[in-house]
Formats: structure tokens, C-alpha cells, sequence
């Protein structure tokens, strides 16, 4: 299959491109630096430097719309949650327009979102179906999804991937968190009761080829491990992987002083089960948190493969 992917060169994407091409697919990938993509993936990855040089006879089967600026990198600032905003949601909007002009339009749209979508609330079991609690995740996710959404009306089939926290041991917010768990000063955030959806990274890819796959999925799908923890939970189980104590949390008045509104991410409180999944019979490679850091650490040293 011919597959486009926007924000290739990230976290997840990166791996999902290797993934992809490892099963002979003919991947191109947006990024700000197409010159880059070759560097990082062989020559057999076409760049792409922006969605305006895509002319009305491009055609792909696949789209995977990872694109956006990293959510953690800043404090939020107004400043810095229109550029969030934009780097998804107007980017999506370019990317369904361009769908529309495509003479032959894909078969299939996934677009990545979170479990941001549902907001912080609290203890309460989350699926597909739940009701949402409005605050600047939930309305990002969901304006994103929206956008993502309208390429139905072109006979797109569309796949929403709401994703909790990814973990591989070579980024993301695992990378940021080993430096004082090794150092023996990690520890719980806040309460420590805030519930954490996660995900290993392998198993968020395998999501994603069996959705190109099986043209029976469409909507939304969480794409979490069937087993959330609470933070308290996460950050001893990470300790113990790493053979250190966990014995210095950070209080939540910390967090929000040095965050401000951004805190809510470490904060929040996501409960999320994988209803859809579990009821189309996905099966996880690493569906227990402690299995998942100890393969994502093991392999930290290696780098990530795909073992499908």
C-alpha cells in the first residue's frame, strides 16, 4: 500500500514508519525537514515539506495524521496553546482538504488523538461511550477529531485513535521520568491517586495495522492497555523496574506553580478502558504495566523494534 504519514519523524511515528516499511508498504512522510527523512530512514521514504505540494493526482491508500507540536515541551501560554491547536487541528483541516481535491481519495484516514478527550474524571471508568468533563485537553481533542472526522463526507472511512500515556523506552514522557528514578528522588505526583492510561508503543502500532487491515473498524478507538493504574501505582512499579526507591513526590501546588495549567496532564485523571478493542478481539502484546516498562526499558539501550 501507498501510506502518508504526518509527523513521521516523532516518537510514535518513527517507529510506525519502520513498522510499515518493514512490511513493504511505499511510505512518504511529512516533516518541516524533508531533507531529514532520507537521513533517518533510507532512501526508500519519500519527504514531504508541506501539504501544498500534494497536487489533486496524488493518491494514497493510507493516511496516518500524527502531526503536532509537542504538548509538554512549553508552558501553556496562550501563545502556546494556538500553536498546539494549530499544528493539529489546522493542520487536519489542510490535510481533509487536500483528501477532497485527490481525484483518488484514500481508503482510510487514522488520526491520532488522547484521552485528553475526556477530561479529569477522577476515579470514574472511561470507554468510547462515556460522557466528557470540558476542559482545554478534552476541547483540542475533540475540535481535532472533528476536523479529522469531515473526511467521511468524501467516502473516507475514519479511525480516531485516543491514546494514553505511549510508552518506549527511547522517549516520550517515560524518557523524561528515568533520570530522577534513577537517581533514586522520583515519586508519586500529587495525591498519587490520579488514574494513568497507558500503552506500549508496540501494541499502539499493532492498533494501527490491524485498522488498515480490517475495513470493519471505523469511529473511535481507545488506544490504552486494558490495565490502568493510578499514579502512585506507575511511578513505584517504574522504581521497582529500576531497583530504586521512590521516596520524594511532588505535591500537587508544586506542579501547578511550575506548569500552571499545563499541570492538569500530570494531574488529570483518566480511567480509560479499551471497550471497542477488547470487543473486536485486539489482543495485547503488553496489557500489564510492569511487563510493558520492563520491555520498554530493555530495549532502551537497542532501540525499538517492531516485533509483529
Amino acid at each position: 500500500m501507498k501510506i502518508l504519514v504526518t509527523g513521521g519523524t516523532g516518537f510514535i511515528g518513527k517507529a510506525l514508519v519502520k513498522a510499515l516499511i518493514g512490511e513493504g508498504h511505499w511510505v512518504t512522510v511529512l516533516s518541516r525537514s524533508p531533507e531529514n527523512v532520507e537521513r533517518v530512514f533510507g532512501p526508500e521514504v519519500i519527504g514531504l515539506g508541506h501539504l501544498s505540494f500534494l497536487q489533486p493526482d496524488a493518491s494514497f491508500d493510507v493516511i496516518v495524521n500524527l502531526a503536532g507540536a509537542p504538548i509538554f515541551d512549553a508552558r501553556w501560554s496562550e501563545a502556546r496553546k494556538r500553536l498546539i491547536r494549530e499544528s493539529r487541528i489546522g493542520l487536519t483541516e489542510q490535510l481533509v482538504s487536500c483528501i477532497e481535491r485527490m481525484t483518488v481519495r484514500p481508503k482510510l484516514l487514522i488520526n491520532g488523538s488522547a484521552v485528553g478527550y475526556y477530561g479529569d474524571q477522577g476515579d470514574q471508568i472511561l470507554t468510547e461511550a462515556s460522557s466528557v468533563r470540558p476542559d482545554f485537553s478534552h476541547r483540542l481533542c475533540a475540535d481535532w477529531e472533528q476536523a479529522a472526522s469531515r473526511a467521511a463526507e468524501f467516502g473516507v472511512r475514519v479511525c480516531l485513535m485516543r491514546s494514553g500515556l505511549v510508552i518506549a523506552g527511547d522517549g516520550g514522557l517515560l524518557q523524561r521520568m528515568l533520570l530522577p528514578f534513577r537517581l533514586g528522588i522520583g515519586g508519586r505526583l500529587g495525591s498519587g491517586r490520579q488514574w494513568m492510561s497507558w500503552i506500549h508503543r508496540e501494541d499502539w502500532i499493532r492498533i494501527a495495522q490491524t485498522m488498515i487491515a480490517d475495513e470493519t473498524m471505523q469511529g473511535p478507538y481507545n488506544a490504552t492497555a486494558p490495565n490502568p493504574v493510578m499514579n502512585r501505582q506507575f511511578t513505584a512499579t517504574l522504581a521497582r523496574c529500576l531497583h530504586r526507591p521512590a521516596l520524594f513526590p511532588l505535591p500537587a501546588f508544586v506542579l501547578k506553580t511550575l506548569l500552571g495549567e499545563m499541570s492538569e496532564l500530570v494531574l488529570g485523571s483518566q480511567r480509560v478502558l479499551p471497550e471497542r478493542l477488547l470487543m473486536h478481539g485486539f489482543l495485547f502484546r503488553h496489557p500489564d504495566l510492569e511487563g510493558a516498562l520492563r520491555a520498554a526499558l530493555g530495549a532502551e539501550s537497542g532501540g525499538f523494534e517492531t516485533k509483529i
